[in-house]
């Protein structure tokens, strides 16, 4: 009787899951799985420990689903990437694996990490499959000359065209083996990794949930989204990016659902703004296999490089723990650091102050971003970043540069999400609450917080001149 052995990594769930689909093809085959921890790697890759502790949480729920598969999921773990191909090679030595089932990452270190697995498993004649977990493969959306696009809306017009040709199609969840359902689980020993208690009413833990959450969003909420995205007072977004982060949803499921419930969905303009936030993903982790430096903090925009940043550590410090003096910037640097999580729009707005108005690398936000975020994800973390320092693919102009009072008036108009994250500013005025330090001076009142650390006027000035002579 074969052995297959599926290699799970960051995909958590037992639906549309292609690597495990295949390795169950086989009804007489013996399957197993296998999850390698990797805390060194994850250490120099700054993975939260909120994120940690909820791919800790989806390991239990996991192996829990497969077990009533009859399907058992094995742990183990070892320092980095290097010492698990090793791992992996005496776990199939030890229980005669057959073949070998994994689902591809495409960070550079992970490619690598694969490429030896794929070579030394090979040498002990075990057969090696690798399947995309993605909507489509990086590479397989390319201009008329064959290369890759550098711009998002022609890469996403191209991308839904590739769709229409071809569906990528979901797999079913496996049926159960003649074993099931197992009453003994391997033990799932703790990360030897900090980890983090997260909300787990914004972000529950489970397959189950996570396919509840996207099925509920769809039906309604994804209608509203255009119009409700950009407000982080109000719960307009889908809160699904933890789930594809760590696999327990894929995006094929996304789309496959929005489709059921939205059948128009490539062509509403309405219902599409959701899925094409899905192709910005996309557009992020096909890049990352064009340009590989992209993985290695390099700029996609070379003369960036030439940019004089400041060194100011209380600066850094006061954006860190939202003490800048601008009320938006602060709410949401509170809110990513209390949460592990921060809305889209704000993620743009504190971006664009760290670098444009403190003049600080952006590579030093980058790496603050994922060490809090639940949901931290190099690709699309990355190029958000590049985005906002304008060096990046596609990437906001060096002279557009948010003023972050101006931004707070537009996306949190009342203040209503200021106010939810700086108590101290609660007895100032609805129409003062983007510039409290005004109201305070004209009425006499003393403010528990702090002035802003930087004139934006003054600092925008400083940023061009920076980018200009970086420029020449």
């Amino acid at each position: 009787m074969a052995t297959h052995l599926v290699w799970m990594r960051n995909d958590l769930r037992i639906h549309d899951n292609y690597a495990l689909y295949a390795a169950c093809s086989d009804v007489n085959a013996e399957v197993l799985v296998l999850y390698i921890a990797t805390p060194k790697q994850w250490q120099s890759h700054d993975m939260s420990p909120k994120q940690a502790a909820f791919i800790y949480q989806s390991l239990h729920d996991v192996q829990g689903a497969l077990a009533e598969k009859g399907i058992p999921l094995h742990y183990l773990q070892r320092d980095d990437f290097s010492a698990s191909v090793e791992a992996l090679k005496d776990f199939c030595r030890e229980h005669h694996v057959d073949s070998l089932f994994y689902n591809y990452q495409h960070e550079v270190n992970e490619r690598q990490r694969d490429a030896q697995a794929e070579r030394e498993l090979s040498e002990l004649d075990i057969v090696v499959q690798g399947f995309d977990d993605g909507l489509l493969p990086p590479g397989s959306v390319l201009t008329g000359n064959r290369e890759m696009f550098k711009v998002f809306t022609p890469f996403s017009k191209a991308f839904v065209r590739r769709l229409h040709e071809g569906m990528p199609e979901c797999a079913p969840a496996p049926k159960p083996r003649a074993q099931a359902p197992l009453e003994k689980l391997p033990a799932l020993e703790p990360f030897d990794y900090p980890q983090e208690d997260f909300n787990t009413d914004l972000f529950p833990v489970g397959e189950k949930t996570a396919i509840q959450r996207l099925r509920e969003f769809c039906q309604q909420p994804v209608a509203e989204y255009a119009a409700r995205r950009d407000t982080p007072a109000i719960d307009g977004t889908s809160r699904l990016s933890v789930y594809l982060v760590t696999g327990v949803l894929s995006p094929r499921q996304c789309l496959h659902r929005l489709l059921r419930e939205h059948p128009d969905a490539l062509e509403n303009d309405k219902i599409f703004s959701w899925f094409n936030e899905l192709i910005w993903r996309e557009f992020y982790r096909h890049l990352i296999v064009a340009w590989p430096a992209l993985c290695k903090h390099q700029p996609f925009i070379s003369w960036t490089k030439k940019v004089q940043w400041q060194r100011n550590d209380d600066q850094l410090a006061a954006w860190q723990q939202g003490k800048t003096g601008y009320p938006i910037v602060d709410a949401a640097m509170r809110q990513l650091n209390s949460l592990g999580w921060m809305h889209n729009r704000l993620r743009m707005i504190t971006a664009s102050f760290l670098i444009k108005d403190l003049l600080i690398d952006w590579r030093i936000g980058e790496r603050y971003f994922m060490s809090q975020l639940i949901d931290g994800d190099l690709a699309a973390n990355n190029g958000g970043w590049q985005w906002a320092a304008s060096s990046g693919n596609d990437a906001a102009p060096y002279f557009r540069i948010f003023n972050p009072t101006t931004q707070g008036e537009r996306f949190d108009k009342k203040g209503e999400f200021i106010r939810q994250w700086l108590p101290e500013l609660k007895a100032v005025p609805v129409q003062h609450i983007h510039q409290p330090h005004e109201w305070a001076r004209k009425n006499g009142v003393q403010l528990d917080y702090p002035h802003p650390i930087v004139d934006h006027k003054e600092a925008r000035k400083r940023a061009l001149a920076a980018y200009e002579a970086a420029r020449k």
